[in-house]
């Protein structure tokens, strides 16, 4: 269960971060609120950067930022767009999710059921095969609400019926807030982590943390400091940071522990749209490119194109896309001959991705064709 730290941790988290974390100083007396991330040798080389938190975290805090009525400028197309299709019968079908989301207190960490998939199939499919004892420590500390808490039981309890419908929650929010974005989302969040990738391997672990985040995170080895409301300091004991970019993560940094697993590396979540650490995110909503990239290369191929963005085999493609194995090895070879794609072989897979033009061509289109 990941959490963000210090932020209204239900009992058993508190419990478990003590050690962690220490007291946390909600006063401050005047001094800048941090989170003080405490650096080894051993956890600079173990510090790492991801591309994303994956598909359902970044659908679950966009709906976070819609229930918030977050008007940052930096998402005001998105939010235009995304707000005509919230109609009453989406409502009622995220209903599931949204009952997981109390305004007070931890929420639901969607990502730690999901596995951080990065195709909305693969995440549902995370989702209804996570173990009960994973879904139940997700659910049963959430304040949720009086009206949805027998619900909310039968969740915790291992409940199919009850399961499938968080799931089809999911897919309801994910179409409707993040697929139509997704392919340009992922490619910004790729960019992004390429040049984090960049600038460790010119200047080295420390030469990114001196950089990545400011003005709201600040190098002072061996401490990372991380503006914060909430006081407290994290020892990193030889597991390292991982650093991973977000589009609808709140507009303040964010340090991720998994509560369910110690062992695992805390994560650094900076937002990367809007807020004092960056500007517009006018990416999200294209300037009316409907039809073009189906009517340059088909609407099969421009899903294969979009899909192939994350990188994925050909029996996965065909998955995903519903087409079988020997279609989605036709189309790929079509985008390969135009260099909008590339193959290689990984063992005894086939792995696409796409190319500088291929992503180039899907980010000046406005597509939800990926997963």
């Amino acid at each position: 269960m990941w959490e963000q730290a210090g932020d209204g941790l239900h009992h058993a988290a508190q419990v478990l971060a003590s050690a962690e974390h220490g007291t946390l100083d909600s006063a401050g007396n005047g001094a800048m609120m941090a989170k003080r991330i405490h650096f080894t040798a051993e956890d600079l080389a173990r510090t790492r950067v991801k591309t994303t938190l994956g598909v359902a975290a970044e659908t679950v805090d966009g709906v976070k930022r819609l229930r918030e009525r977050d008007r940052a400028p930096a998402l005001r197309g998105w939010r235009t767009s995304v707000t005509s299709g919230l109609g009453g019968s989406l409502r009622e079908q995220a209903l599931p999710l949204m009952a997981l989301m109390p305004a007070q207190g931890p929420q639901i960490d969607i990502a730690t059921l999901t596995g951080g998939a990065t195709g909305i199939d693969e995440a549902v499919d995370n989702l209804l095969t996570a173990s009960p004892a994973m879904t139940r420590l997700e659910v049963e500390y959430l304040d949720v609400h009086p009206a949805h808490r027998g619900w909310a039981r039968a969740l915790a309890d291992g409940d199919r019926g009850a399961r499938r419908e968080l799931a089809k929650a999911l897919r309801a929010c994910h179409t409707v807030a993040v697929a139509p974005y997704w392919a340009q989302m992922h490619l910004h969040l790729a960019s992004t982590r390429d040049g984090y990738m960049r600038t460790m391997a010119e200047d080295g672990v420390e030469g990114l943390l001196e950089t990545v985040g400011a003005p709201l995170v600040r190098w002072r080895p061996p401490v990372l400091e991380v503006r914060h409301p909430h006081d407290a300091d994290i020892h990193l004991r030889g597991r390292g940071l991982v650093i991973a970019p977000t589009v609808f993560s709140s507009r303040q940094v964010e340090v991720l522990h998994n509560l369910a697993d110690p062992e695992q590396p805390p994560i650094l979540a900076l937002p990367t749209a809007g807020g004092e650490m960056n500007g517009s995110a006018q990416w999200l909503v294209g300037e009316s490119a409907e039809g073009a990239l189906e009517d340059l290369v088909g609407r099969t191929r421009a899903a294969v194109l979009a899909t192939v963005a994350d990188g994925c085999s050909t029996t996965e493609l065909a998955r995903r896309l519903r087409i079988s194995p020997a279609t989605a090895s036709q189309h790929a070879s079509v985008l390969r001959r135009a260099a909008l794609i590339t193959t290689r072989r990984d063992g005894k897979a086939v792995l696409h991705t796409t190319t500088r033009l291929g992503a180039s061509l899907l980010a000046a289109t406005n597509h939800g064709f990926g997963p």
